[in-house]
């Protein structure tokens, strides 16, 4: 707290922080929040959060680039199930089937390299 002088010189206290914050938590993310207080060494809850709010990070995740790349997976398995079949009634294998197997392939390791650089990032 800070002594101050105002116009009438008499002396008022004045608060650092003049701004009040209030709201609710849930008892889980009351005791999530504890527990997280215990892993950062911190035992003031106000002092937990202020430092959260103002210097924690907040990571936000684009699943477009894993929805494309689990697509990618899921036609890459249905061309094996397909040769496999074929190989099990014929004895034999394509030349063009193993080349769009490879063609998925290459596709899901570009979307992998893709997401792991993303992640990286973060």
């Amino acid at each position: 707290m800070f002594i101050t002088d105002n116009k009438d010189n008499k002396k008022e206290y004045t608060r650092p922080r003049s701004v009040n914050l209030a709201f609710r938590v849930t008892r889980e993310e009351r005791d999530l929040i504890e527990r997280r207080m215990k892993q950062a060494g911190i035992q003031n809850l106000r002092a937990y959060i202020v430092k959260q709010a103002v210097d924690g990070r907040v990571i936000r995740v684009e699943l477009d680039s894993v929805k494309d790349m689990v697509r990618l997976l899921s036609n890459a398995t249905n061309n094996i199930n397909q040769i496999a079949r074929r190989v099990n009634e014929t004895g034999s294998v394509y030349a063009a089937d193993i080349e769009d197997l490879r063609g998925h392939y290459e596709g899901l390791w570009t979307q992998a390299k893709e997401i792991l650089r993303r992640l990286a990032a973060i």
